[in-house]
């Protein structure tokens, strides 16, 4: 690698870094922002790089899309996502087909394609992106009611496998003929197992490793999850199962508990996805032609909006038909239909096989993700709004103060607020006669922070920090809870 491409390199980087001001002010998605900026650079744009290797962009979109579910897994809250389990599982598997099915069925009427390219295609649009969904909520300042958020995490974090498992397997029919399609259904069942299987058990293997290990370097240790990322992904698809589901499943397992250096490893993996995620979107945008998307824009738009207005309700409404929520959820789900960066990778996979119609499927998918971003990414909370599901975010506080978990130590820390009407307003905190594996690290009092002692005075609006084991801390607050 010579200067002038480490140059041109950091530049990209930079300049993703800086535009992702713009999502965070306009709330634009920056993986349009991403794209845009690769576009521009490519061979059709003001930078003129010439970028024709789908070999090396699907190589780079695969292992981005490794470490990206993996932080995404790391950082999910399982205690939030539990009760929405059942409704993410069945949109990330069921949706994902009805939403294949019907696309592809559309596409192969509209262009004149067999059924099994028509499902392909269909298959390579069928997952979501919700990660630019929470960019937009964030920065326009919105929230969502209910379980909304949690489970659109869950559906967006577990879909990927089954669209990628959907083209693979298509792919395979399309090129050959003589196989049936219902050797599909096996190798569903068990890429879907191993990987949920390998998984569970590397994710508690590296549990174990990380609290036992006790290397002597803290820096070492983002370097060994990292290894164990990659090993989990490599030794599950070696064994036949699928890798993506299985560092998905890795992430969650591991972070379900408290471990050693957690928050420093979270911190680590998710400014590693997000490299990964300029990386890849960098990549993917000197990749199109842009000037190959005017012929299909008739055709890219057809597809587009067949996906977004009525094959992502269908499948939607469908799938949640025996669920309790309303019409309004399964609204807002519809629309957050968000499609992102894997359709693009995808897209390289018939190119690498040479299906007869690939140069023309990975130029409809990139016309129909951007005209997602486009319409949908950018209207989003208008929707929430009109759907009356909007909520106002509540800044996550700051504390001058960290909290290191230690294999073996039992509390935590954690913020526990006083409410309006408490019967420990007006009180001393030695007045309230807490455990002794209760600590009262620091007071949050308006814009302030108090170090506290047994004297302060409790006030209404108070938020606590406390250190304390589970069980002291949900009897305190259920004692504090309580009306004066």
């Amino acid at each position: 690698m010579n200067s002038v491409t480490l140059i041109a390199a950091a530049l990209l980087l930079l300049v993703s870094v800086l535009v992702s001001k713009i999502s965070d002010r306009f709330g634009v998605p920056a993986l349009l922002l991403f794209l845009g900026l690769g576009m521009l650079a490519g061979s059709d744009g003001l930078g003129g790089i010439y970028f024709d290797d789908p070999a090396l962009a699907q190589f780079i979109g695969v292992n981005a899309l490794v470490l990206i579910l993996f932080s995404g897994g790391l950082g999910t809250e399982w205690t939030d996502v539990r009760d929405s389990a059942r409704e993410g599982l069945l949109l990330s598997t069921l949706g994902v087909l009805l939403t294949a099915f019907i696309v592809g069925g559309f596409a192969s009427l509209l262009l004149g394609l067999s059924l099994y390219e028509g499902l392909l295609l269909g298959s390579i649009v069928s997952s979501t992106d919700a990660a630019a969904v929470f960019s937009v909520l964030r920065s326009k300042g919105i929230s969502l009611k209910g379980r909304l958020k949690p489970l659109l995490e869950l559906e967006s974090g577990s879909n990927d496998p089954m669209a990628i498992f959907l083209t693979i397997g298509l792919i395979q029919l399309v090129t050959q003929p003589e196989l049936s399609p219902f050797s599909l259904i096996t190798l569903f069942i068990r890429q879907m197992a191993l990987g949920a299987l390998a998984g569970f058990v590397m994710g508690k293997g590296m549990f174990w490793l990380v609290n036992r290990i006790k290397l002597g370097h803290e820096g070492l240790y983002p370097v060994l999850t990292l290894s164990l990322v990659f090993l989990t992904f490599g030794l599950t698809d070696w064994v036949g199962g699928n890798g993506f589901l299985a560092v998905y499943m890795a992430g969650i397992v591991l972070g379900k508990d408290d471990f050693l250096h957690q928050r420093s490893l979270l911190r680590f993996h998710d400014g590693l996805a997000w490299i990964m995620q300029i990386a890849m979107f960098l990549t993917l945008g000197l990749l199109v032609f842009p000037s190959r998307l005017v012929p299909i824009m008739g055709v890219g738009l057809l597809i587009a909006f067949c996906l977004m207005f009525v094959a992502r309700p269908l499948s939607v409404f469908l799938t949640l038909a025996f669920s309790r929520m309303g019409w309004r959820e399964k609204t807002f789900i519809s629309w957050v239909g968000l499609r992102g960066a894997a359709p693009i990778i995808l897209a390289t996979f018939p190119l690498l096989a040479r299906v007869e119609q690939a140069d023309l499927f990975f130029n409809i998918v990139f016309f129909v993700v951007l005209t997602s971003v486009l319409l949908q990414g950018t209207s989003i909370p208008q929707v929430a709004r009109r759907l009356k599901l909007d909520l106002p975010v509540v800044p996550k506080r700051v504390y001058p103060i960290e909290f290191t978990s230690v294999g073996g130590f039992k509390s935590k820390l954690k913020e526990m607020p006083v409410p309006p009407g408490s019967c420990a307003i007006g009180k001393a905190i030695f007045e309230l006669g807490l455990p002794d594996d209760f600590l009262v690290v620091l007071i949050a009092r308006e814009n302030d922070f108090l170090v506290p002692s047994g004297g302060v005075v409790v006030q209404g609006g108070d938020v606590f920090l406390v250190l304390s084991t589970q069980e002291s801390f949900d009897a305190v607050q259920t004692k504090v809870s309580q009306p004066a």
